[in-house]
């Protein structure tokens, strides 16, 4: 499995600070959850990222 294999599952996304100074990605599927906490400078690289991917898949859609 990789980033362009198609699947069937739902989950829920949730982002935000947590009280100790993180930034917490919270995924929620099937029962699992998965909680994944980041330092801000680590949060805003990820964002970059995201940003950086969005922009490639708008390009790639054209």
């Amino acid at each position: 499995m990789g980033i362009n294999t198609e699947r069937d599952v739902e989950a829920n996304l949730q982002i935000g600070p947590t009280d100790k100074g993180f930034v917490r990605i919270f995924i929620e599927a099937g029962g699992l959850e998965i909680p994944m906490d980041f330092s801000p400078e680590e949060a805003e690289e990820i964002a970059e990222e995201v940003l950086a991917a969005a922009k490639t898949a708008a390009q790639m859609s054209k």
